[in-house]
């Protein structure tokens, strides 16, 4: 099960983005409809296919969404073997991206700005966001409560992964939400203190 998290802007609570929607989209749709919510951007942390599959159901539904990846993943959209869908048998590809995401970008949702992370090592170019005034990190498959994203799979690296982790995420402040691509959320400081991949 794949975490999709649905961030709203504060001034235009109906105006949204879509982060990282996976496999069967029709309870995140049904939500977005049932609270009034418009997806004006979708958003990835990288493009595996648990990440990805939902992305064509939420474009058709909302056309003027923007999908924003990361700039070293784009090949993997539209490349089932990449994407890692072929291998478990189900091919998935997904539209091109409207817009590229660098590490150290920022994006915003009205007042909320979003900063791009370089947390590479679990795919070649994924990314985490950090909002400081939301006090929150969304860490896709880079870091979960008590675990990191798997590195024995192609294009994964467990050094990068580690030194990315640790530059780029256990430097934020203890108190930030981690909210990963699987599992529960947690925090930079529990995950500082307690995880075994970290110590």
């Amino acid at each position: 099960m794949t975490n999709c998290y649905v961030l709203a802007e504060p001034d235009r609570p109906a105006a949204c983005w879509v982060v990282d929607p996976g496999l069967s989209p029709g309870p995140l749709l049904d939500y977005l409809r049932r609270n009034g919510l418009a997806a004006q951007r979708i958003l990835l942390t990288h493009c595996h296919a648990d990440h990805i599959a939902g992305v064509r159901a939420v474009k058709q539904a909302f056309p003027h969404a923007v999908l924003t990846a990361p700039s070293r993943e784009l090949g993997f959209l539209s490349d089932p073997v990449r994407n890692m869908s072929l291998p478990f048998g189900f091919p998935i590809t997904a539209p091109e991206a409207d817009q590229i995401v660098a590490p150290g970008e920022e994006l915003a949702l009205g007042s909320l700005v979003w900063r791009s992370l370089d947390t590479a090592g679990h795919t070649p170019g994924g990314l985490s966001y950090y909002c400081a005034a939301a006090g929150a990190v969304l860490t896709g498959d880079a870091l979960f409560a008590g675990s990191i994203g798997r590195t024995n799979i192609p294009g994964a690296c467990e050094s990068k992964l580690l030194k990315n982790i640790r530059d780029n995420l256990l430097t934020l402040p203890d108190a930030t939400r981690v909210l990963p691509g699987h599992g529960p959320v947690t925090s930079i400081g529990q995950e500082r203190l307690t995880n075994p991949f970290l110590q």
